[in-house]
């Protein structure tokens, strides 16, 4: 079982950055590949990251590639996602996921456990 727990959300201006951190439990986080989500109303959720946890590969869609980067830390059980050029679109809430798989998933119904979610407003 994993616990995960958003934080660093908030209220930014356009072409700002944020660097949201989860918080995950357990003593098995570095056999979890992390990854993030986002969902801004009325439209479903979407892929945004991913990290593995074999050799660290990372994988973004188009959307935000050059933009954000994941990374994380198995010694804080910490997984982060920085996000530079805000632009009012990347208006959401950001999910992190964990998973066992170490390929590239974006269904959301490949991982395993998500946290509640934090609010992310980019203002123009």
């Amino acid at each position: 079982q994993v616990q995960l727990v958003e934080s660093g959300g908030g209220l930014v201006q356009s072409g700002g950055s944020l660097r949201l951190s989860c918080a995950a439990s357990g003593r098995t986080f570095s056999r979890y590949s992390m990854g993030w989500f986002r969902q801004a109303p009325g439209k479903e959720r979407e892929f945004v990251a991913q990290i593995t946890w074999t050799d660290g590969t990372t994988y973004y869609p188009d959307s935000v590639k050059g933009r954000y980067s994941i990374s994380r830390d198995n010694a804080k059980n910490t997984v982060y996602l920085q996000m530079n050029s805000l632009k009012p679109e990347d208006t959401a809430v950001y999910y992190c996921a964990a998973t066992i798989g170490s390929w590239w998933i974006t269904r959301i119904e490949g991982w395993d456990y998500w946290g509640q979610g934090t609010q992310v407003t980019v203002s123009s």
